[in-house]
């Protein structure tokens, strides 16, 4: 294949690529391997937690592919943080910044050795969106691999996963779990590698690269343990390479119909709040308009077909059990609520893609549309005079979706937290968790450890919480995250105070406190900006350049404001 138009010729080709060549002499490879184009394998391999461990030998697999396509790989790891390790402390601020670091590191890995084509291998939950967004930074030929959730584990003759453990730390804290209990639970929870196994964000962005086109079809519900994800991974080394010989790149394929289609199976499925922030991320490194409000709108229109947790019975393995992701797609596409003319991988359109495909019967895990868990998918957009700039909130499985109650106003997730563990709090109550946004944290922390202690104590539905922080994509209850504009820059909810009367509707979208505008102009007024404890490092950094989480959390101008693309050096 001639590399005449391809980014490694600027280190591989001619006479004065000559000190470059030596250099992969040096790793064995062979004059003609040199020739051929270069093709990045990048995965977030580590031994950080069990959403990694599996991925080195899919990775090897993906190479075999590149090989048997025609090309040459290069493998090399990216950055993780383990929210489920980084959970209910300050590491969990490195959490949302590191998707950033991961985008980062790929490009500049990507750019300084001029690689062709990127296959790329994701587990733990910020890997998955770091990169997609890469791929549609460089735009150059890609394929997504998710590296599979985890077995469900077992305890007490049922399906456990480790939201069951955060739940269960809240029960010991109500003595309604027993230490010995606990320890026994945490032992069987995460039986092996894989991603969490509920519908949280790591399967809700995994459903994601297949609805939007950047990943095989069923690639994305194998179990990470089985070898069967070893056949996808060598068949996406294969693929892009046939994604080189067509110059087929990302950009062509995540349009902004493909986005709605990505929105569209997270609401479908009830997944992950996280969404409402990677999919605009992923918009804007493609230079393309998606913010909260149009994934709320598309989240709006969608009806919820798939009974996941954490909101419902059942898990990826399941999914996986009766045809994997692709069933999802077929039910939203037959029911008019997808764009089937979108290009994928493939080469064919997602229609195409879907064509074989029906749901089967004698099973309760997906339903159709007609027989859907609620019209309107599994998550809410909000709006507001306390919201201008939106929240969102899961309500997939929750029976009431209004609330209205007195402001009880913590200044981190630590206070509330605490607060919780000794049960100063009541039914009743709007608990507000504050000065946790993007800024404001910084890094727009997560709060499971709050929300399953506050479940484990039997007054899940009880209570409601609000954030400019972020919630896990296992998080369930009236919790509402991603409350912009951030208390950080003075937004309104920097400006509640205890018992101010806050109203919740998730039916009708809307997030409200009880205070006329004069009052809230008034306190705004005598607002002023909190100091930060983090004057350096990257935390430091990511503050000087970090957007509302209205449009991503982002941290650069984005594909919009190119004038160079890099595939096309």
């Amino acid at each position: 294949m001639s590399k005449e138009h391809l980014p490694s010729r600027h280190a591989t080709s001619g006479p004065e690529r000559a000190p470059h060549r030596a250099f992969y002499y040096a790793m064995g490879l062979t004059a003609e391997e040199i020739a051929r184009p270069i093709v990045g394998v990048v995965s977030s391999w580590n031994e950080a937690a069990p959403c990694n461990i599996a991925l080195k030998r899919q990775a090897a697999a993906a190479k075999r592919g590149v090989v048997a396509g025609g090309g040459t790989p290069r493998e090399f790891t990216t950055i993780t943080v383990t929210d489920g390790i980084a959970m209910g402390h300050a590491g969990m601020k490195a959490s949302l910044p590191s998707r950033e670091i991961i985008a980062d590191s790929i490009e500049l890995t990507v750019r300084g050795h001029c690689y062709d084509a990127l296959v790329g291998i994701a587990g733990c939950d910020k890997t998955l969106p770091g990169l997609m967004m890469a791929m549609l930074r460089l735009d150059v030929p890609s394929v997504f691999l998710y590296g599979g959730s985890i077995l469900p584990g077992r305890y007490k003759e049922r399906d456990v996963t480790v939201l069951d453990v955060f739940e269960a730390v809240g029960g010991y804290a109500a003595g309604t779990v027993s230490l010995d209990e606990l320890t026994a639970l945490e032992k069987v929870a995460c039986p092996g590698a894989g991603s969490c196994g509920g519908q949280y964000t790591a399967n809700s962005m995994a459903y994601v690269s297949e609805a939007i086109g950047l990943a095989l079809p069923g690639s994305a519900s194998p179990p990470a343990a089985w070898e069967t994800r070893d056949v996808y991974a060598e068949q996406c080394g294969e693929t892009v390479m046939r994604l080189v010989r067509d110059q087929v790149r990302p950009r062509q394929i995540v349009t902004r119909r493909a986005l709605e289609n990505a929105a569209a199976v997270v609401a479908a499925t009830g997944g992950s709040t996280n969404a409402t922030l990677h999919l605009p991320a992923l918009a804007h490194e493609a230079g393309l308009a998606f913010d909260l409000f149009d994934v709320a709108e598309v989240f709006r229109r969608t009806p919820l077909i798939a009974d996941l947790k954490p909101g419902g019975k059942y898990l990826a393995k399941d999914v996986h059990d009766i045809g994997g992701v692709s069933i999802i797609l077929k039910v939203l596409l037959d029911g008019g609520f997808l764009h089937g003319d979108c290009l994928t991988i493939t080469g064919k359109t997602l229609a195409e893609n879907l064509a074989d495909v029906a749901l089967p019967g004698d099973q309760k895990v997906v339903v159709p549309v007609a027989e859907a868990l609620s019209p309107t998918g599994g998550l809410v957009g909000l709006r507001g005079n306390l919201a201008p700039d939106g929240a969102v909130v899961k309500v997939a499985g929750m029976k009431h979706v209004t609330f209205s109650g007195p402001a009880r106003v913590f200044d981190s997730e630590e206070a509330c937290f605490e607060a919780v563990m000794q049960r100063q709090y009541a039914a009743g109550d709007v608990l507000v968790i504050r000065y946790e946004g993007p800024r404001g944290g910084p890094g727009m922390r997560e709060m499971l450890s709050t929300t399953s202690a506050i479940y484990g104590q039997g007054l899940g539905e009880q209570v409601a919480l609000i954030t400019d922080g972020r919630f896990s994509g296992a998080t369930r209850g009236l919790c509402i995250g991603h409350v912009g504009p951030e208390a950080a820059v003075g937004g309104p909810i920097g400006l509640l105070r205890d018992g101010d009367v806050i109203d919740i509707d998730g039916v009708n979208g809307t997030l409200s406190v009880r205070l006329s505008d004069e009052e809230l102009a008034a306190r705004h007024a005598e607002w002023k900006p909190r100091a930060t404890d983090y004057t350096s490092g990257a935390l430091w950094r990511y503050v000087q350049t970090v957007g509302p989480a209205r449009y991503g959390a982002v941290v650069h101008p984005g594909g919009a404001a190119e004038k160079h693309i890099y595939a096309e050096q």
